[in-house]
């Protein structure tokens, strides 16, 4: 990917797309990319094109969605810790989209039916929208690295550079219920208490910091 942190900040949630097809080239990466995910973690990631019905529902229209024909399904084997994985993995999806000039939005409940296949012990754990958008989103109000981290004055830069990059992370309602801890060269990541999708956004956020801070500069507590 080009500079992460760079992809952080234009990356925005965006709802509305152009009818405007996603071309040949760029599902062959975003999908070889998914594959390698799969791989990775498990997990049983789709990606399905061309297909405007889930994103046409009534909820989808009360979430606001317009012209979505696109989008990536995170599906997996029930499991502990399923919910945090799809949110990591997912990420990393999104930002390989950002980097190919495509907008995404996380959607938890504002959409139908999807065509996904979810096998036997398998659970469909949330959808991202994905297109062209109509625009590239805006920036939203974001909390600062003190209400989220013990991040010292002192702290090493990785570290300070992992909660930025958090902080950059979508979150479900923008709520950034999340909390960094340092000790030594071991953080430790937990989610809010009360909130909705706290464990989704978890992995959201250790996604943005792992790649901010750099795997070799810590090891997860």
């Amino acid at each position: 990917m080009e500079n992460v942190m760079e992809l952080m900040k234009k990356r925005h949630s965006v709802r509305q797309y152009l009818d405007r097809a996603i071309p040949a080239g760029l599902r062959a990466e975003l999908d070889g990319y998914a594959a390698e995910l799969n791989r990775a973690s498990g997990l049983h990631i789709q990606i399905l094109y061309d297909e405007p019905v889930c994103f046409s529902s009534r909820l989808a229209r009360y979430g606001r969605f317009q012209n979505c024909a696109n989008y990536i399904a995170m599906v997996g084997p029930k499991s502990d810790g399923l919910e945090e994985r799809c949110g990591f993995y997912g990420e990393l999806l999104v930002l390989k989209a950002q980097e190919l000039g495509l907008n995404t939005c996380w959607a938890a409940l504002t959409h139908g039916k999807s065509k996904a296949v979810v096998g036997e012990g398998e659970t469909e754990v949330i959808l991202i929208a994905l297109g062209y958008g109509k625009t590239q989103g805006t920036a939203r109000r974001s909390k600062s690295p003190e209400e989220v981290s013990n991040a010292a004055p002192d702290a090493p830069a990785w570290f300070r550079r992992g909660v930025e990059a958090a902080l950059l992370a979508p979150t479900a309602v923008n709520q950034q219920k999340f909390r960094f801890s340092l000790d030594g060269d071991k953080v430790s990541a937990r989610a809010g208490r009360i909130g909705s999708c706290l464990k989704i956004d978890l992995g959201i956020v250790k996604c943005h910091f792992e790649l901010a801070a750099g795997k070799e500069n810590f090891t997860w507590a």
